[in-house]
């Protein structure tokens, strides 16, 4: 029998936005130096849509509903408890994931960089 959080991050991978796919694609199996990735991973009481345990690092994809105030400030709030955790939090529309997905990807090398010299 799986838990209530399993079962929930199994429903949100199952209804991930395109914008969400491109990221997977690019960051699935290691792509990125070898560092692995989770998909809607558990961290604390929410859950991280991209998660790589090794560099405490979490990619978050915003569409359009984002720019709406009130989700900006539970975006902030929900951000802060992250990073209170640890974790450092990379924020991307899914605009820029279209237009320039290499940017992320240098994102995140520079982040493992930063962590391992």
């Amino acid at each position: 029998m799986t838990s209530p959080r399993a079962h929930r991050a199994r429903v949100l991978r199952q209804a991930s936005g395109r914008a969400e796919e491109c990221v997977w694609s690019a960051v699935r199996g290691g792509r990125i130096d070898g560092y692995k990735f989770r998909r809607q991973h558990p961290v604390g009481p929410y859950f991280a849509d991209f998660a790589c345990d090794p560099l405490r690092l979490i990619i978050e994809v915003d569409g359009g509903v984002h720019r709406l105030d009130e989700v900006a400030a539970r975006d902030l709030e929900r951000q802060q408890a992250l990073e209170a955790l640890g974790w450092t939090v990379i924020r991307v529309t899914n605009d820029q994931v279209y237009e320039a997905p290499e940017r992320l990807l240098e994102a995140v090398r520079m982040h493992a960089r930063r962590l391992h010299g």
